[in-house]
C-alpha cells in the first residue's frame, strides 16, 4: 500500500482507484445514514435534548467548516493529501465508535452533553479531511469525466441511502414498539455500525492513488485572500452564497409547513422525501453526462428555474380544499424538485472544482465551502427570528362571484406564516440566477441548445419505444424550433448534428 503521491498513474491504476472512490462513497453514505439526520434527531430527543441543543446539532456541520483552513496548512506543510485525508477521516470515525461503545463499557447511557462534544470533534476532523479530499479528487479525476463520475457515485449513494433509511426506520419502529427499554441501545448500535463502516471507507481511500500535487507557496490567509481576488471565482462565490441563503431561508421549513400548516401525517412527509430522492437518482446520470458534454452553468440555468418554481409552488399547496388535490400537487413538486436538485447540486460541486486552479484547488474549494456554509447557517436563523412576525400577518386575495343562488368565494392567494418565506426565498433565488451570468466557464453552451438536444433525444427514445409515426405526431418539432437549431448550431459538426435532429 503506497502512501506517497505518484508522479505517474496508469489507466489501470486510475480506473481501479475510481472504483475505490465509489466504494468509499457507499461506505461513507451508510455511515451518514446511521449517524445523522432523522435518526440523530430522534436519538437526541429520546435523550432529553432541549430545543437549543437540537439547534446545536443542526448547526455543527456548518459551524465547523472554518477548520478547513487547517487542512490548507497541512497540505501545504506535508504535500500528501492521501495521508491527511485518511488520518483525519480515521479520527472523525473514532467519536462515532465511542458513542456506540460508551454505554457498553459504563453503566447508564451517553448524555446529550457528551454526544454534542463527540460530534463536535467528529465534524472538525471530517471537515479537515474533506477539504484535502476535494483537492485530491480535483487532480485524480479527469476533467472530461468529472460530471459522469460524480453523478454515478451520487446515484449509487442515494440509492443506498433510500434503502438503508427505510430498513433502519422500520427496525427502529419495531424496537420502539416491542422493546421500548432498548430504544437508546438501538440508536447507539447504529453509531457503532456507522463508525465501523467509516473505518472501511478509510481503508478504501488508502488504496486509492494520489497524483503528485503542485507545491503551494505562501501563508494560509494570504492564499485564502488570493481566492477572493480572483474575479471569476469571486463571482461564483457571490452567486453560490446568495443561492444558498435563498434556499435555506425556505427549504428547512418545508417539513414543518407540511406537518403543521397542511396537517399531513409524518409517514406522508417521509414518503414525499423518498419520491424526491428517487426522482433525483433517476436524473443524476443524465445531468452528469450533460455536465461533461456541455457545461455546469448550462445545467444550473436549466435546473435552477425548475427548483425556484417548486419553492414558489409550496406557497399555494395549502389552498386546495381537497386533500387529494394537495397531495397531488406536493407529489408533482417533489418529483420536479428531485430532478432539478440533482442537476444543481452536481453542477455547483463540479463548477467549484473546475474553476479552482490546479495548484491551489484546496484553497479555492475551502473558501467556497466556508462562504456557502456561513450563508446556509444564517438563513434559517433569520427565518426563525421572523417566523413569529409573519405568523401574525396574512395576505388574502379572493374572487367573489354573485348569482341568483347567492355568493361564492374563490381563493386566489392566501399567504400566512411560512408561505412568505417561500415567496421571498424564490424571489432571492431568481436574483441569484442573474448573478450566475457573470461567472465564466470553459465550454459554456447556451441553454437553448441543450434543450433542443434533450428534445431530440426524447424524440429518438419515443421512436424506439412507440414507433416512428406516433413519435412524430407526439413530438413534431415546430418551425420555430428548427430555426433555433440553425441559429445555435454554427460549426460543421453542429450542422451535421442538426441534420440528425431534423
Amino acid at each position: 500500500m503506497n502512501l506517497r503521491p505518484s508522479s505517474k498513474i496508469t489507466n489501470n491504476q486510475l480506473n481501479r482507484g475510481l472504483n475505490y472512490v465509489i466504494a468509499d462513497g457507499l461506505s461513507a453514505e451508510a455511515m451518514v445514514v446511521f449517524t445523522s439526520g432523522t435518526f440523530l434527531t430522534a436519538m437526541a430527543i429520546h435523550m432529553g435534548a432541549t430545543n437549543f441543543q437540537l439547534g446545536l446539532l443542526v448547526a455543527l456541520p456548518t459551524f465547523t467548516t472554518i477548520f478547513q483552513l487547517a487542512s490548507i496548512w497541512l497540505v501545504q506543510r506535508f504535500n500528501n493529501r492521501k495521508l491527511i485525508t485518511s488520518v483525519f477521516n480515521l479520527l472523525a470515525r473514532l467519536p462515532l465508535i465511542a458513542i456506540g461503545v460508551i454505554p457498553l463499557m459504563f453503566s447508564g447511557t451517553t448524555t446529550i452533553q457528551v454526544l454534542l462534544v463527540l460530534l463536535f470533534f467528529q465534524h472538525i476532523f471530517g471537515d479537515i479531511a474533506g477539504a484535502s479530499w476535494n483537492s485530491w479528487m480535483k487532480d485524480l479525476i479527469p476533467g472530461e469525466r468529472l460530471g459522469s463520475f460524480f453523478s454515478k457515485r451520487s446515484r449509487m449513494a442515494q440509492t443506498l441511502n433510500v434503502t438503508l433509511s427505510l430498513a433502519t426506520a422500520l427496525s427502529i419502529d419495531y424496537v420502539k414498539t416491542n422493546y421500548p427499554a432498548h430504544e437508546i441501545t438501538a440508536y447507539t448500535t447504529l453509531f457503532l455500525a456507522g463508525g465501523v463502516l467509516g473505518m472501511l471507507s478509510v481503508f478504501l481511500l488508502l488504496r486509492t492513488p494520489e497524483p503528485e500535487p503542485a507545491v503551494m507557496d505562501g501563508k494560509v490567509f494570504i492564499l485564502f485572500g488570493k481566492s477572493l481576488k480572483n474575479k471569476n471565482f469571486r463571482n461564483l462565490l457571490v452567486f453560490n452564497s446568495l443561492w444558498a441563503f435563498a434556499l435555506n431561508l425556505a427549504t428547512p421549513f418545508f417539513a414543518v409547513f407540511m406537518l403543521k400548516t397542511i396537517g399531513l401525517p409524518l409517514s406522508y412527509v417521509i414518503g414525499l422525501a423518498i419520491i424526491s430522492q428517487l426522482s433525483s437518482i433517476a436524473f443524476l446520470k443524465l445531468w452528469g453526462n450533460y455536465s461533461d458534454r456541455f457545461s455546469n452553468k448550462t445545467i444550473i440555468n436549466i435546473c435552477g428555474p425548475l427548483y425556484i418554481a417548486c419553492i414558489l409552488a409550496f406557497a399555494f399547496t395549502a389552498m386546495p380544499s381537497s386533500q387529494l388535490a394537495t397531495i397531488s400537487i406536493l407529489v408533482a413538486i417533489h418529483v420536479v424538485s428531485g430532478l432539478s436538485t440533482a442537476g444543481i447540486n452536481l453542477a455547483l460541486s463540479n463548477i467549484g472544482i473546475k474553476l479552482a486552479p490546479k495548484n491551489e484547488a484546496i484553497v479555492y474549494i475551502s473558501a467556497k465551502n466556508m462562504f456557502v456554509a456561513f450563508f446556509s447557517t444564517i438563513a434559517p436563523m433569520i427565518g426563525g427570528l421572523l417566523a413569529d412576525f409573519f405568523a401574525d400577518h396574512q395576505l388574502l386575495w379572493n374572487l367573489q362571484l354573485k348569482d341568483a343562488k347567492g355568493e361564492s368565494n374563490i381563493h386566489i392567494l392566501n399567504l400566512q406564516g411560512w408561505n412568505y418565506f417561500f415567496i421571498i426565498g424564490g424571489l432571492l433565488a431568481m436574483l441569484s440566477l442573474r448573478l450566475l451570468a457573470k461567472v465564466k466557464e470553459d465550454g459554456e453552451t447556451h441553454k437553448n441548445k441543450v434543450r433542443i438536444h434533450m428534445r431530440a433525444a426524447l424524440r429518438n427514445k419515443l421512436r424506439k419505444n412507440v414507433g416512428r409515426e406516433m413519435a412524430d405526431n407526439l413530438y413534431a418539432p415546430s418551425l420555430a424550433v428548427r430555426r433555433k437549431v440553425v441559429k445555435l448550431f454554427k460549426t460543421d459538426a453542429d450542422v451535421a448534428g442538426q441534420q440528425k435532429i431534423a
